[in-house]
């Protein structure tokens, strides 16, 4: 089982992205495609067998930490913005945790755009499915990660 993606552009991600002011279509559709490929579009909120992947984005404590660290740390209003998104106290830290991203998805959808905000190529053509993940495989995935962009185009057509 998965997340309905139309509920999930509706629900979770265009308000997530319209919060934070970093709202597009090809922001839009990049995230479903990532939550396609490294989540099932929601079926896993944290990566199966050790790993340590959060949230329908899965992304790694490591990342999420370096956003803070290195970018938020010098974008106070932003940094206000996306603390508005996090519950700090179900951690009992100041700042936002990798492990809310398991359960808060509008913070987990606001921190997925945040890392793709910081690559130095502009977001491809939010109707060219072939170059968004090939975005993805270079920017989120890396290319030292085990996906494929052929596996995001699927998962994403499968999906939505």
């Amino acid at each position: 089982m998965s997340i309905d993606v139309k509920q999930l552009r509706k629900y979770v991600i265009q308000p997530s992205l319209k919060h934070i002011g970093l709202y597009s279509a090809a922001a839009e559709n990049l995230l479903v495609l990532t939550a396609a490929q490294e989540s099932q579009a929601g079926k896993y909120i944290h990566q199966l067998g050790n790993g340590p992947a959060c949230g329908i984005f899965q992304m790694e404590p490591a990342t999420h930490d370096d956003i803070w660290r290195n970018y938020l740390e010098y974008k106070p209003v932003l940094r206000e913005t996306i603390s508005n998104l996090d519950l700090p106290n179900l951690w009992g830290s100041a700042i936002g945790t990798a492990q809310e991203m398991c359960g808060n998805m509008y913070y987990a959808a606001a921190m997925c755009r945040l890392h793709y905000l910081r690559v130095p190529t502009p977001l491809p053509n939010e109707h060219d499915t072939p170059a968004l993940a090939l975005y993805w495989k270079r920017w989120y995935n890396t290319p030292l990660g085990s996906g494929t962009a052929q596996q995001a185009i699927d998962n994403y057509r499968r999906f939505v």
